[in-house]
């Protein structure tokens, strides 16, 4: 999978602090697929969880994690999630909805699926 345009929802320029922040991306693939991306820093986790009053991240969809939010830093995470044709844009993305795949019932069966092979041998 690759990349054919990355628009911003907000510009970078208008994130006071590029070490310490999150943005949100459209990701445009030449296959025509289009994927929402949250992008953030290390820093922002310490600072929500400042914000909350809480030793730990809530669970949530995941974000794509780079050093600073530069153009450069996110369009090179992106390209290495589009890597084995983009299968952890793809599951990131689809996170972000548990009813469309990741429903409870489906996770279940799932998780009884990979334990009959992760502990077969218990």
């Amino acid at each position: 999978m690759e990349i054919k345009s990355i628009i911003y929802l907000t510009q970078l320029e208008k994130i006071p602090d590029i070490s310490n922040g999150k943005v949100n991306v459209r990701v445009e693939t030449t296959e025509g697929m289009y994927l929402t991306m949250t992008i953030c820093t290390p820093l922002f986790y310490f600072s929500y969880m400042e914000k909350l009053g809480l030793n730990f991240v809530p669970a949530s969809a995941p974000d794509v994690i780079v050093r600073e939010l530069t153009y450069d830093n996110i369009h090179k995470a992106l390209e290495a999630f589009c890597e084995n044709d983009g299968y952890w844009m793809k599951l990131f993305f689809i996170s972000g909805n548990s009813e469309i795949v990741f429903s409870k019932q489906s996770l279940d069966e799932m998780i009884k699926e990979a334990n009959k092979w992760y502990y077969k041998d218990c």
